[in-house]
């Protein structure tokens, strides 16, 4: 079996993971909210004026895309992660414009054995992107599931 840098174990209850810096463009969010996202407020500068954003902002999906890039980059390419079983809430707090500089931070809220397969455990985490003021712009909380070490 492959040896990963990260097991279930390295994950306890109250771990905060800080990751990145990314600064996204207008450009960028148009170009990802023509192809999967195409309303006016995401698309349109012009538009997006006439909105009660007052200007354009990106997708949730956009941020959420982000933030998997990043939480890859900080621990889960390196991880023993098996999955997910889902997303139990996805919460957007602030408004990301073209500008903003995002970074991740994911905190973990519960970890625990599995109850059915001694090999694994869950990790219920808080995953934030922040922005450069340092406000919570994007929250989800959900569940991975990591091999133990072995």
């Amino acid at each position: 079996m492959k040896a990963f840098r990260y097991y279930y174990e390295d994950f306890p209850t109250g771990r905060v993971w800080e990751y990145g810096s990314r600064q996204l463009s207008e450009r960028e969010i148009i170009a990802f909210a023509s192809d999967w996202d195409p309303q006016r407020f995401h698309t349109d500068p012009l538009a997006a004026k006439e909105t009660p954003f007052g200007g354009l902002v990106a997708s949730g999906w956009h941020t959420g895309s982000v933030m998997m890039r990043m939480m890859c980059d900080a621990y889960l390419s390196e991880s023993s992660c098996v999955g997910s079983p889902g997303i139990e809430e996805w919460r957007f707090a602030q408004p990301v414009r073209p500008g903003d500089r995002l970074r991740y931070r994911g905190t973990v809220i519960e970890a625990r054995p599995s109850a059915s397969k001694p090999d694994r455990g869950l990790v219920r985490w808080r995953w934030e992107l922040l922005n450069q003021r340092d406000e919570v712009a994007v929250s989800i909380i959900g569940t991975q599931i990591f091999l133990r070490r072995p």
